[in-house]
């Protein structure tokens, strides 16, 4: 492994000259080795003023740590809904049975629900909400627009583990992000504990992107989905992150919001415990920030796992969702 500041890689993509910050992902460790590449863009792109939909001190929390968890944003009443309408959608996410409908590995259990806002009205308008999109503006400096959301289940007793991995990666190497400019949303609509594979982060990781080794197979996202292992970093450098930064639980009960970088490492434990874990997850992306071409895939994944096109910025709304 080495760590390093940047090699950087140039692209012609559509007769633009893009210039990549972040490679990531070659033929092997012989001719393209795992290394620590430093960040070269902003983790908060606007200053704050008093009129933020976040305070001072956790503007200058996510800017540290890269991750933010807030309580009590939502009125009872308004989770209650979003947790009736998680169940329903889980209910019938058998019948469903598209491609955006992933089981997880060995069942036909829901694993995850994508293109969350256009199967459910209430989260559409959930997406929209200035306690999401609202700060996600304010920490990306920009208009935004929904690259990518979903709903993830982790069942009692069978629920798998997500494996440490920086989702910037991904959404470079396949989805043709230029820069980390985007920002995840999770709120849970479960009581998430450590016992029921809670998200584990690692404060401060992402001020660091680790390139990973080894070329992206053909159709990767089909089983990425259910077991990541292309784009995640050595065992080595996960000690080195975890020894420099710890690692972090981000507990809560439900109507827990968590907000994390699109860099920051992190990943959750398998649940054997009898209590499901479940949350609604949104990416908000810099319209600025638009995808690309992949810049490590041949081909880009598809539609339902990262919005391509002219993006559309959302109209932010505000007051009560139920």
């Amino acid at each position: 492994m080495e760590m390093t500041a940047s090699r950087r890689r140039d692209f012609d993509i559509a007769g633009a000259h893009i210039d990549d910050a972040y490679p990531t992902r070659g033929d092997g460790p012989e001719r393209w080795p795992e290394r620590w590449i430093d960040r070269a863009d902003p983790v908060v792109w606007s200053d704050w003023t008093p009129d933020a939909p976040i305070t001072q001190d956790q503007a200058a929390g996510f800017a540290r740590d890269g991750f933010l968890v807030l309580h009590n944003l939502f009125a009872p009443r308004e989770v209650e809904a979003l947790v009736e309408a998680a169940a329903q959608l889980r209910a019938e996410g058998r019948d469903r049975a598209g491609d955006d409908v992933v089981t997880e590995p060995g069942s036909d259990a829901v694993r995850t629900i994508f293109r969350l806002e256009d199967h459910d009205a209430l989260m559409a308008r959930l997406a929209r909400d200035r306690r999401l999109a609202g700060v996600a503006q304010f920490l990306l400096g920009d208009a935004v627009y929904i690259h990518q959301s979903r709903l993830n289940y982790k069942p009692g007793f069978s629920g798998k583990e997500f494996y440490w991995h920086s989702d910037f990666e991904t959404w470079h190497a396949e989805d043709g992000m230029p820069r980390m400019r985007a920002v995840s949303a999770s709120l849970l609509l479960t009581d998430n504990r450590a016992q029921n594979g809670a998200l584990m982060l690692m404060p401060g990781s992402h001020r660091t992107f680790v390139s990973c080794v080894g070329a992206t197979p053909e159709d990767n996202h089909k089983s990425s989905l259910k077991a990541q292992t292309v784009g995640t970093p050595s065992p080595e450098s996960l000690t080195k992150l975890a020894e420099a930064h710890g690692i972090t639980d981000a507990e809560g009960p439900a109507g827990t919001l968590i907000l994390f970088d699109c860099n920051t490492m992190h990943g959750s434990n398998g649940n054997i415990t009898p209590f499901p874990r479940s949350n609604a997850f949104f990416v908000y992306n810099a319209v600025s920030n638009a995808v690309t071409e992949p810049f490590a895939a041949a081909t880009p994944r598809p539609e339902w796992l990262a919005r391509r096109g002219t993006p559309e910025p959302l109209e932010v709304a505000t007051g009560a969702l139920a």
